[in-house]
């Protein structure tokens, strides 16, 4: 079966508790992975304010999620988002092969620039100039 990758963006309700958000976040990667589909990342931006009031609120947890999954994975997915009364707003798009490549080049940087610096550890006087003799 045919494979594509897609990115869904989803806005939870933010009065929620992180023990809830965290439960509909697994479960939405429970139903990908269980449908055929294999996550290639998360990102939880967490809460964050709405650009206009949803459903009476004006805050909003937002998680993305990237994927690959077979083509009919969408329809059931975004059937399941909508029957969710905790999921304010998703949209759910494909990711042509420069999107993937522009993220995967992100996701290398992020990991370079995240990673700690070792910094040469400085030599005390005395023994380098002990070095220094015994070079001679």
């Amino acid at each position: 079966m045919k494979t594509n990758a897609y990115e869904s963006a989803v806005i939870l309700n933010a009065a929620l508790d992180d023990e809830q958000i965290n439960g509909i976040i697994s479960r939405i990667k429970d139903f990908i992975t269980n449908n055929g589909g294999e996550i290639r990342e998360i990102e939880n931006w967490g809460r964050k304010r709405l650009a206009y009031m949803i459903n009476k609120s004006k805050i909003g947890y937002y998680a993305i999620f990237r994927f690959d999954a077979p083509t009919n994975i969408i329809s059931k997915m975004e059937r399941n988002y909508s029957l969710d009364e905790h999921i304010l707003r998703y949209l759910t798009i494909s990711l042509d092969k420069d999107a993937v490549e522009y993220l995967e080049k992100k996701a290398i940087a992020t990991r370079i620039e995240n990673e700690p610096v070792i910094e040469e550890e400085e030599v005390p006087e005395d023994i380098a100039k002990n070095e220094d003799i015994s070079k001679e």
